[in-house]
């Protein structure tokens, strides 16, 4: 009757026969009362050890599965399986207004997809090839070591205390008073803009941000139902003039502003830029936003602290920073610095979403960022990818007809075309022979940029950069051939 279960290499067998029993009862196959074979019965047929039968009825009975009766035997327990009346709804007439907005917005599933043996440059994250794997294991070792079952237990919505102490200092580094400011560990960036837009934004209110700008901040504004203005990006930095002016006639809540390593452009916000985007802003009392992406991936050039280092002992900047755009993206650690009584009220919030960030992974980042071993990656990564992005403006410069190339750092360029180029023309003909990259009117707030696309280079080879530009190249030129003609 059995004769169909087959074992299955690392895992334990008793869990498998457990499981495989399990299905034969919900199914119906092994009716209520049915009376099973004997542990050593089974044993024999099955060609196993007795003790892995004795264990998989033990737990079958834990769960309610069968009873045994002494002297008798393990019989199937009333376990109901009958298939109640099928009831099917039309979930697509019975989303919100906002689910269908992120359907709509969701890239991931809009845009074109990554198939295996294309060369994409679609992506901006970090090569796991460089991930310190073994000073991760010796991190997580310590970490828990020292901490055991603390860190598998309910934690804080603020986070971790060591990490809160150690991302204060690590901000102190960077020229920010810490002074009245407290910090607040999300889920990554998205939870981290969410939470704040959460605290300070009404739907209707106004943001104001350069254009372009992050994909992501604008899917989440739009589904906050935000009243986005764009301010042009040049190649001096944000239009201050058009800033002054949207400040002083839109009803703005909030600002913005990505000013190192700006995505998708790549630009850095002089120190003289950003004293007078604080200066405006300051002059229309509205608070920034400040996306501190990237800012370790600085390849030359004197330090230029964040608008948050900038503010001194002002309250109008509100932090949000992460790694994951650097440094193991998959464990989704983030945080929010700004004024604690904003901290206070943002901690609220996360409580009633999710209670708090995994304490596991916030100690183990604590642990691996405390004994050095991050300071020591930094200084291979940012080699690496410093040649990567100089590879990746030479080679773009010489095989793709451009307007202007733009990237000063990061992980990313992001190239301009001839005003009459569509640039998802391009990337339809690139698709074809196996290139993919990011179209940039994804990036712009009033549907612009249709001549731009972004190329993520964190993650390929100089050798797939000539073989990808040149395709790219190719295709332009020969759009260029078709509209000439």
């Amino acid at each position: 009757m059995f004769d169909d279960f087959k074992c299955q290499e690392g895992r334990p067998v008793y869990l498998q026969l457990k499981e495989y029993l399990k299905k034969q009862i919900l199914s119906g196959i092994l009716r209520p009362g049915e009376r099973l074979p004997s542990t050593r019965e089974l044993a024999v047929a099955l060609n196993l050890s007795r003790n892995t039968v004795i264990q998989a009825y033990q737990d079958l009975e834990e769960e309610g599965f069968i009873h045994t009766t002494p002297g008798r035997g393990s019989f199937v327990a009333a376990v109901e399986v009958k298939d109640q009346t099928a009831t099917e709804l039309s979930w697509e007439g019975r989303l919100t207004v906002q689910a269908r907005a992120a359907v709509d917005l969701d890239i991931e599933k809009s845009e074109l997809k990554w198939e295996r043996g294309m060369i994409s440059f679609k992506s901006i994250a970090p090569d796991g090839k460089l991930f310190p794997i073994a000073d991760f294991k010796r991190a997580f070792l310590d970490r828990f070591t020292l901490e055991e079952g603390k860190i598998l237990n309910y934690g804080y919505a603020q986070g971790y205390r060591p990490l809160l102490d150690y991302l204060k200092e690590y901000l102190k580094n960077k020229g920010v008073e810490p002074a009245g400011k407290e910090i607040l560990v999300t889920n990554g960036f998205t939870e981290g803009l969410n939470l704040v837009l959460a605290g300070i934004c009404e739907p209707g209110d106004g943001i104001v941000t350069e254009n372009p700008t992050h994909n992501t901040a604008l899917k989440i504004f739009k589904l906050r139902r935000l009243q986005i203005y764009g301010i042009p990006l040049t190649e001096r930095g944000l239009d201050l003039k058009r800033l002054e002016e949207t400040l002083a006639t839109k009803p703005v809540k909030a600002g913005f502003l990505i000013p190192s390593y700006h995505n998708p452009t790549g630009l850095v916000m002089s120190p003289e830029s950003r004293r007078a985007v604080l200066a405006v802003f300051a002059r229309y009392q509205v608070p920034i936003i400040e996306d501190g992406f990237n800012e370790e991936l600085r390849y030359s050039g004197a330090h230029i602290a964040p608008l948050l280092a900038l503010a001194g002992r002002g309250n109008n900047v509100v932090y949000i920073g992460s790694f994951s755009k650097i440094l193991f993206p998959g464990l989704r650690l983030g945080w929010v610095m700004a004024d604690r009584n904003l901290i206070a009220a943002l901690e609220s919030i996360k409580r009633s979403m999710n209670i708090h960030t995994s304490f596991l992974d916030q100690a183990l980042l604590y642990e691996y960022l405390r004994n050095g071993s991050f300071e020591k990656y930094l200084r291979r990564a940012r080699k690496v990818y410093r040649a990567r992005h100089e590879a990746a403006i030479r080679l773009a410069t010489a095989f793709i007809p451009h307007r202007r190339i733009w990237g000063e750092g990061g992980l990313h360029i992001f190239i301009e075309l001839a005003p009459h180029l569509n640039a998802r023309e391009v990337l339809a003909a690139c698709y074809r022979r196996g290139v993919l990259f990011m179209p940039g009117d994804l990036f712009y707030t009033d549907g612009g940029g249709a001549n731009t696309f972004r190329l993520g280079i964190g993650r390929v080879t100089e050798a797939e950069m000539v073989k990808g530009f040149k395709i790219i190249g190719e295709v332009i030129a020969e759009l260029e051939e078709e509209k000439h003609a």
